[in-house]
């Protein structure tokens, strides 16, 4: 005959159950997905790296040619950036430099979502301020030293990106490790028993040291500040070939870049409503794509103007200025809407529908047009980055391609998030608005 537990005992387990249920389904193809994607990653870092590269060329094709060659490259060339001390102190001074800036530089404290288990975490804004400051002396370093001074990002890539692998691999690694200690809150998709995909996935929600919230802190420091540091030392590279003279392709990425970084920056607290914040935990694909893919992959485009430049002439970079300007007027805009509702404003006067939870969910303006306007402008904006680099091979427009599958998978988890939340609200929420990024197309 079984008995019941005491309340002590039942009340015990009901809050393990809250903090960790077990995860009822994979993502990203279960444990084969992460295991490919853990591979892949790092290995497209080195691939972009060595097989777009002014010994190697920039050709799609270049495997197919000549794979040997290739293969080699990227066999010792990895070898050799485990060797690269110069690089390891440059990538683990400047991950301290940014600890340092979010413990020191002032900045508000300001309240997230709420958890679900109610309440909600504080975090510190004073990511424009490690902007700034990296950004000064940066320019300071340039001026003492002329452009020559600011190369070595450039020089040491290879060291950097094996670096921020190890930094990536060494934070999943303690974050899974520490997710096992009583009463830390899990992620709903990362407790499925599964040592690989929840290493990958991120078994706990909000990993913290104190008041030091690692997640949010890499989602917006080091790897997205030191993406425009990388596009500073290509553009200081591209200089000094040129004797003295930056592309206006140059100077349009390096730009749309900083612009991009800068505005993420300053609306710093706009994260706190994002997926990745709410609902994932950080395991390795979260650190890895913060702290390898974004600054390495995304400054590619620079990094190909430094060894090939292009010249584009007044009417090719007003014309790229208008693409850049479209897609971040969408997305400014979009995310303005948005960010103005929640807060319980709506200046526009947009129309909505209340949904049987009693949240409103909006049905005009950008929000009419389509379900995710806001990845609409992003992905405009990744053309106008990418459109500087000319169409003598298509390798630069490899974050085009990769942008587009991103911001699709995304709009598909939101859209399943939303239907388990919303039930037959969201399927007439979607009759409503029938589009899901780009209007009357997809």
């Amino acid at each position: 005959m079984s008995s019941s537990p005491s309340p002590k005992k039942a009340s015990k387990l009901k809050t393990e159950d809250q903090l960790g249920p077990v995860s009822e389904h994979y993502e990203f193809g279960g444990p084969p997905g992460a295991l490919f994607v853990t591979l892949t990653v790092p290995l497209f870092s080195y691939l972009l790296f060595y097989g777009c590269s002014p010994e190697l060329g920039c050709s799609p094709t270049l495997p197919l040619r000549d794979p040997k060659l290739l293969w080699a490259t990227l066999k010792y060339g990895v070898l050799d950036s485990f060797k690269d001390l110069d690089a390891w102190l440059i990538y683990f001074g400047w991950y301290a430099f940014t600890v340092l800036a979010w413990a020191i530089l002032p900045g508000k404290w300001e309240r997230g979502s709420e958890l679900r288990i109610g309440g909600r975490l504080e975090y510190k804004i004073n990511a424009f301020a490690t902007m700034l400051a990296s950004l000064a002396i940066t320019a300071g370093l340039i001026v003492v030293k002329g452009p020559q001074g600011f190369t070595f990002l450039y020089d040491h890539w290879a060291g950097l990106v094996t670096a921020s692998i190890a930094n990536s691999v060494i934070q999943a690694v303690y974050c899974y490790a520490v997710s096992f200690q009583e009463g830390k809150l899990l992620a709903l998709g990362g407790n499925s028993g599964n040592v690989l995909y929840d290493w990958f996935i991120g078994r706990e929600l909000n990993p913290r040291i104190g008041s030091f919230d690692i997640k949010t802190f890499n989602e917006l420091r080091p790897g997205l500040i030191l993406w425009i540091l990388l596009d500073i030392s290509c553009a200081c590279h591209q200089y000094i070939s040129l004797n003295g003279r930056l592309t206006d392709s140059m100077w349009l990425v390096c730009a749309f870049h900083t612009w991009y970084v800068l505005d993420a920056l300053y609306n710093e607290s706009a994260i706190f409503t994002q997926m990745d914040i709410t609902t994932d935990g950080f395991g390795f694909m979260l650190s890895v794509g913060d702290l390898t893919w974004v600054p390495f992959v995304y400054s590619l485009q620079a990094r190909y103007l430094a060894f090939k430049p292009v010249d584009l002439g007044v009417a090719g970079t007003i014309g790229i200025l208008a693409v850049n300007a479209i897609g971040y007027y969408i997305f400014r805009d979009a995310n303005g809407e948005k960010n103005d509702f929640r807060n319980g404003s709506n200046p526009k006067k947009l129309k909505y529908m209340t949904t049987s939870t009693g949240r409103k969910l909006l049905t005009s303006g950008w929000w009419g047009r389509s379900r995710h306007p806001n990845y609409l402008g992003d992905w405009i904006m990744a053309w106008a980055w990418s459109l500087p680099t000319g169409f003598e091979t298509p390798i630069p427009y490899f974050y085009v391609l990769f942008f587009a599958i991103l911001l699709v998978h995304r709009q598909m988890r939101d859209d399943e998030a939303c239907q388990k939340k919303y039930g037959k609200d969201w399927d007439r929420y979607c009759k409503l608005v029938r589009s899901r990024i780009i209007p009357g197309i997809y």
